[in-house]
């Protein structure tokens, strides 16, 4: 089973990347398939890609709900 997760964005890198926060590591990930990212966007990160936005209250759900199932640290703003 494949799972795609919240993360934050914390830096635009040059057109089609940006650096994310994932439960404090940061990662490079390419954005080519969303438009107009922005810093402090929470993007569905998928095996290096983002693959959609979520809003901050989507994010703060979905994140939670990973820390419950124990696939995330147990406090969700961790990721942020």
């Amino acid at each position: 089973m494949c799972l795609a997760i919240p993360a934050r964005v914390t830096e635009i890198l040059e057109p089609g990347q940006a650096k994310v926060e994932l439960g404090g590591v940061h990662k490079l990930v390419s954005t080519v398939l969303v438009d107009d990212v922005s810093l402090g966007d929470y993007l569905i990160v998928h095996v290096g890609f983002a693959i959609g936005k979520l809003d901050p209250d989507e994010a703060e759900r979905t994140l939670a709900l990973l820390a419950e199932m124990g696939a995330a640290p147990d406090n969700p703003s961790a990721y942020r």
